[in-house]
């Protein structure tokens, strides 16, 4: 194998298994209208491997994901109870403003601590070059998990994200599923971020299902729409970042919003000729 083979395909692997679950969750954001939830959650995860550094955990070992992974499903429990149909209500709001404090409280906690820069760097950014292949094999059994999870009960969380008033009609409570979403979405973020910093793990979440919900109906068109651009965009943006020696999260993030801009200019093409 080439050296670039050999140095981007553990790096590609895991990029894989980002867009492939987080593809799926994104289109359920999307169509929950919640779009900030993953950053909201990223924040609240980075917040809790913060706490765990202060209490003597690297931010890469299991005491500081375990203490990531509380915080986090402590967030999707008040995700799931702020849900709200009232218009009066905007659970968008609740989000962001979690952010916000999740995001003020790591930089205050960073701040006292030695070398709370490169902590913070390291939170935002990852460091998806440093996976190896025992990581990315337990992610993928991880991961695989929620999402045979996800397709048992597919009926119960469909409902929920596009027809939320029919699922009430059909018994389903949206109190117990909305924080069962949650809380798996939770699991994914917390490990996402270890890997490959809050940016990213956005990015995964919302660019490739937008582009696919611009270009595509159905649940499953859009779902393999996705999970195609996920596969170019980490392609071209793993080559982008050997070739010109650029920091890998954020050329694959500048990768895929070139392909969003793509992804709309089709869209108005399309719009034009009809």
């Amino acid at each position: 194998m080439t050296d670039a083979v050999q140095i981007m395909v553990r790096p590609f692997m895991m990029c894989l298994i980002l867009a492939g679950i987080h593809t799926y969750l994104g289109i359920h954001v999307l169509g929950r209208e919640v779009i900030f939830v993953d950053l909201a959650l990223a924040q609240i995860a980075a917040l809790g491997a913060t706490v765990g550094f202060i209490f003597g955990y690297a931010l890469d070992s299991t005491g500081a994901y375990f203490f990531s992974l509380s915080f986090t499903l402590l967030g999707a429990g008040i995700f799931a109870l702020t849900r709200s149909d009232e218009r009066s209500f905007s659970q968008e709001a609740v989000i962001g403003i979690t952010y916000a404090m999740a995001a003020a409280a790591v930089i205050l906690i960073l701040d006292r601590a030695p070398q709370g820069a490169e902590h913070l760097r390291y939170l935002l950014v990852g460091n998806i070059l440093a996976v190896d292949w025992p990581e990315i094999l337990k992610t993928f059994g991880a991961y695989a998990v929620i999402g045979i999870f996800h397709w048992s009960f597919r009926r119960q969380f469909l409902l929920l994200t596009f027809t939320p008033k029919q699922a009430a009609e059909q018994g389903v409570n949206p109190r117990l599923w909305d924080f069962l979403f949650y809380a798996s979405f939770g699991f994914v973020v917390t490990s996402s971020v270890r890997i490959a910093g809050v940016i990213l793990v956005f990015t995964y979440l919302i660019v490739p299902a937008f582009a696919a919900m611009l270009l595509a109906t159905g649940v499953g068109n859009r779902l393999f729409l996705g999970w195609t651009l996920g596969v170019v965009g980490s392609l071209f943006g793993l080559f982008l970042s050997y070739r010109f020696d650029l920091p890998t999260g954020a050329a694959v993030v500048c990768t895929f919003g070139i392909l969003l801009m793509f992804a709309v200019l089709w869209r108005r093409l399309a719009a034009t000729r009809r």
